[in-house]
């Protein structure tokens, strides 16, 4: 399945495909590839949604140290984000101004942060965009109650996803792994499953 802000990108690339092919063999195969990638990118996987604190992401942990998980997406990893944790919506707040490549770490990075609140506390999941990630799109809005493994963003075409947790829960991920969406991250601190 291929999430709704891709159809148009998808839909205009095969026109433009179907155009060019009786014209121009190199630049029907420039935009073939286009699309071949915008249907990788914007693909909406079906995932099974482990127990405990979910990976809001796919990618790679490049970066773990206290309440503090980072993901780096790359060009093909599925780049819809999902709800670790069943919650409400208590805030969504954009902030950074810069735009720089995603495997730089930097603090005013442009960034929308959704702040998802249960009986254990706050779980704050922040979209970072990249060099090529001018748009972080987000699918619920403050107030809502919101699943485990809900969609709630992507960033078009970039490429990091933090993830902080609160006390009493603790990483059993390391840096240096690839994970999916879905997947346990993290589990209360005395190794019950507190978040089903």
């Amino acid at each position: 399945m291929i999430l709704k802000p891709g159809i148009k990108i998808i839909a205009l690339e095969l026109v433009l495909l179907l155009v060019l092919i009786n014209f121009n063999l190199m630049a029907s195969l420039f935009v073939l590839a286009f699309l071949i990638f915008s249907v990788i990118f914007f693909r909406n996987p079906k995932r099974k949604i482990e127990r405990g604190i979910i990976s809001p992401a796919d990618g790679k942990i490049d970066y773990l140290e206290g309440n503090r998980l980072e993901i780096f997406m790359g060009p093909f990893d599925a780049h819809v984000n999902f709800s670790p944790v069943d919650g409400i919506v208590k805030e969504i707040k954009t902030e950074g101004k810069r735009v720089v490549p995603a495997f730089l770490r930097v603090k005013d990075a442009k960034r929308k942060k959704i702040v998802i609140e249960n009986k254990a506390g706050k779980f704050i999941v922040t979209l970072v965009a990249g060099i090529f990630a001018r748009r972080i799109l987000c699918f619920v809005k403050k107030g809502d109650r919101i699943d485990k493994g809900q969609r709630i963003g992507m960033i078009v075409f970039g490429s990091r996803v933090v993830l902080e947790i609160p006390k009493g829960f603790k990483f059993v991920r390391k840096v240096g792994e690839k994970i999916k969406a879905g997947e346990t991250v993290a589990i209360s601190s005395n190794s019950e499953v507190l978040i089903r």
